[in-house]
C-alpha cells in the first residue's frame, strides 16, 4: 500500500554573496512555499553562517537552514527542483524522516 503522507527534512545552504537581507527573504520565501503545499512546517534549526567544506560557486561561506514538514510523496521532488533552480541556493538535500 502506498504512503499517503510522510515526514521530510530539507537542509538548504543559502548564498551570502548578495548580503543577509536577500538571504533572509529567501529563507522566508521557501518557508511560505512549503506551507502552501505541506503540513506541520517548521524551521527546525537555523545553523546560521558556516564555512563550507569546499568553495561552491567561488563562495566559502553559506547560511544553513533545516525545514521539516509533512506532505504527499510527490511534493519533495518538486521542492528539490525549485531549490536547484533558485538563485541564492548553493545546495539542498531532501530526506525522509522515519
Amino acid at each position: 500500500m502506498a504512503k499517503v503522507s510522510a515526514k521530510y527534512e530539507v537542509m538548504v545552504v543559502f548564498s551570502l554573496k548578495d548580503g543577509e537581507e536577500p538571504m533572509k527573504a529567501l529563507v522566508q520565501k521557501f518557508k511560505e512555499r512549503i506551507e502552501r503545499h505541506a503540513e506541520a512546517v517548521e524551521v527546525n534549526e537555523e545553523w546560521g553562517k558556516r564555512k563550507l567544506a569546499y568553495p561552491i560557486e567561488d563562495e566559502t561561506e553559506g547560511y544553513y537552514v533545516i525545514y521539516t514538514f509533512q506532505s504527499t510523496p510527490d511534493y519533495p521532488a518538486d521542492l528539490s527542483r525549485r531549490l536547484n533552480l533558485s538563485d541564492g541556493v548553493l545546495r539542498s538535500l531532501v530526506t525522509v524522516i522515519d
